[in-house]
C-alpha cells in the first residue's frame, strides 16, 4: 500500500519521471536502430571496414556506460543530452553486429539467382535480403532496448531524471519505497519490451526460416 501511496502522491511526480525515462529510452532506441542499422548494412560491403566496425563495437560495450557519460558531461553539460548519447554508443554495437552478420549470413546462391531472374539490386535488397536479415536486425534491436532501459537510471547521476532519481534518492535517503518503486518500475519496463520485442521478432521471421528452425530443433 505504501507503494502505491507514494506513486499517487503529486510530489513525488511518478507520471513527469515516467515521461522523462520513456523520453530518454525512446529517443536513445530510435537513433541507435537507425545508426546501427545503416552502419551495419555499409559495412557488410567493405571487409576493412566490417573489420573495424566489428572491433569497436567490441570495444564501446567493454567501457562502462557510467564512464561514457561522466566524459561527456565537460562536453554537453548534464541532462538530457550526455544521456541520450551515451545511451546511443551503449545500443548501436548490437543492432549494428546483428545487421552485419545477417546481410553477410545470406547464402550468395541466393542473390545470384535473384539477379538471374532479373531483379534489380534495389529488389534483392528489399525482397530478398530484407525479408530474411530482418528477425536478426529485430534481435540486435531487442538486446539494445532492455539495455538501454535497464541502464537508463544511471542518468540520474547528471541529472537527466526518470526513474533513476528514484533509485538514487532512495539510496541516499534510505527511503526504501522510493528506491522499491523505481527499481520495479524499470524491471517492468524492461520486461514489457522485451516481451514485445520476442513477439515482433517472431512475427518478422519468414515462415520458411520458421521451419527450418523447427527442423533443426527436432533434429537437436
Amino acid at each position: 500500500m505504501q507503494y502505491l501511496n507514494f506513486i499517487l502522491n503529486p510530489k513525488n511526480d511518478f507520471l513527469g519521471q515516467t515521461g522523462e525515462y520513456l523520453k530518454i529510452c525512446g529517443v536513445s532506441i530510435a537513433v541507435a536502430i537507425v545508426i546501427g542499422v545503416v552502419l551495419g548494412a555499409l559495412v557488410s560491403r567493405n571487409a576493412f571496414l566490417a573489420f573495424l566496425a566489428v572491433n569497436l563495437s567490441g570495444l564501446m560495450r567493454a567501457i562502462p556506460i557510467i564512464a561514457v557519460l561522466i566524459a561527456f558531461v565537460p562536453f554537453f553539460g548534464i541532462g538530457f543530452e550526455p544521456t541520450i548519447i551515451a545511451l546511443i554508443v551503449l545500443g548501436i554495437p548490437p543492432i549494428l553486429l546483428n545487421t552485419y552478420t545477417g546481410i553477410r549470413g545470406v547464402d550468395p546462391a541466393i542473390i545470384d539467382a535473384a539477379k538471374g531472374m532479373g531483379m534489380t539490386t534495389w529488389q534483392v535488397a528489399t525482397r530478398i535480403q530484407a525479408p530474411l536479415v530482418t528477425p536478426l536486425v529485430a534481435a540486435g534491436i531487442r538486446t539494445s532496448a532492455v539495455q538501454i532501459i535497464a541502464t537508463a537510471t544511471l542518468a540520474a547521476f547528471i541529472g537527466a531524471g526518470g526513474y533513476g532519481d528514484y533509485i538514487v534518492d532512495g539510496l541516499t535517503v534510505f527511503n526504501y519505497t522510493e528506491l522499491i518503486v523505481g527499481a520495479i518500475s524499470v524491471a517492468i519496463l524492461a520486461i514489457l519490451v522485451e516481451v514485445f520485442m520476442s513477439w515482433l521478432q517472431r512475427v518478422l521471421t519468414p515462415e520458411g526460416l520458421k521451419v527450418q528452425e523447427q527442423a533443426a530443433t527436432a533434429k537437436a
